[in-house]
């Protein structure tokens, strides 16, 4: 039987690989790196890989928009589990550079941003070359490349990995800093709730009705339903029109998850399931009362008996 083949932000030594590494292993799967997180899913929509992992959300950053753009259109792919990985850096450099001479610093956009004030204290007036992963600067440094830049911010794994100088350790603005993966595939089975879940949706609004949004939101709050993240997101065809990306907690075997879906199917002109899957940190929702699936069967029982013509 082959291994399961998974696509992920390359080159090796990125969190993405560190947060494959919590689904599958290098014996248990085949890792296929890819140059971007829009490329590792297309190769699923491809046929060329069974899986992706990439990531979603940081701390510090919020929404990874190429991931929610990426999910958001194109043939239908579904999020199947989350894995949560903790971020510091490193800043490195080819043998012979010192901290004091580093004036150009390759980095993840997102590397740079959570790493921004420290950068500023330790490195004033250095300049941001922006890197496609958190390693493709590593790797360049390590093969010995012509660079344009003096140093790279890149995950612990990347120093062993490439064989660089550290020039500073655990290099971050926010000790506690965590970004979300997730695991990403076809259509179909969708997960067993567990009791701490997410699903994770898009959807549009109409775009010639007052209070929409307000609307849409109703569809949640009114079935006690916690937003965990929403954000807007444009969709592209024309100035002011936005969707919304959105996880919510609950699972879609829920009942108060399946009115609320059922409710944007009614309002909203486009509403794209992306999944239900476990939550990485098993934290369960607290249900607002009326709201857990024995009150739903219970009222659904008492409609059911009105409708025979029985009064209770």
């Amino acid at each position: 039987m082959s291994l399961p083949r998974y696509a992920y932000l390359g080159p090796a030594g990125t969190f993405t690989e560190q947060a494959l590494g919590q689904v599958a292993s290098r014996e248990e799967a085949v890792y296929l790196p890819q140059p971007d997180v829009t490329s590792a899913l297309a190769a699923v929509r491809a046929g060329d890989a069974d899986f992706a992992v990439v990531a979603i959300e940081s701390t510090g950053e919020g929404g990874v928009t190429a991931t929610l753009d990426a999910l958001a259109s194109g043939s239908p792919l579904v999020l199947l589990r989350e894995m949560l990985v903790p971020v510091q850096f490193d800043v490195v450099a080819a043998a012979g550079v010192q901290l004091a001479d580093v004036r150009r610093v390759s980095a993840h956009p997102h590397a740079w941003a959570q790493s921004r004030v420290w950068l500023t204290a330790q490195l004033p007036g250095a300049v941001h070359v922006p890197a496609a992963s958190n390693t493709s600067s590593a790797a360049l440094l390590g093969a010995g490349e012509p660079v344009s830049f003096d140093a790279a911010l890149v995950p612990p794994s990347a120093v062993d990995a490439y064989g660089l100088q550290v020039l500073a350790h655990g290099v971050a603005d926010n000790p506690d800093a965590v970004t979300r993966f997730v695991l990403v595939g076809h259509p179909g089975d969708v997960p067993a709730p567990t009791g701490a879940d997410k699903t994770t949706l898009v959807v549009h609004l109409p775009d010639d009705e007052a209070g929409a949004l307000l609307s849409m939101l109703e569809q949640f709050a009114t079935r006690g339903i916690n937003l965990s993240r929403i954000e807007s997101r444009p969709i592209g065809d024309a100035l002011g029109r936005y969707s919304f990306s959105i996880d919510a907690e609950g699972h879609v075997a829920d009942a108060r998850v399946g009115e609320a879906l059922m409710g944007l199917r009614r309002h909203c002109p486009f509403v794209r399931f992306l999944g239900s899957y476990p939550r990485a940190d098993e934290v369960e929702p607290v249900l607002r009362a009326g709201t857990a699936d024995a009150d739903y069967a219970d009222a659904r029982a008492w409609l059911d008996a009105l409708r025979r013509g029985e009064v209770g």
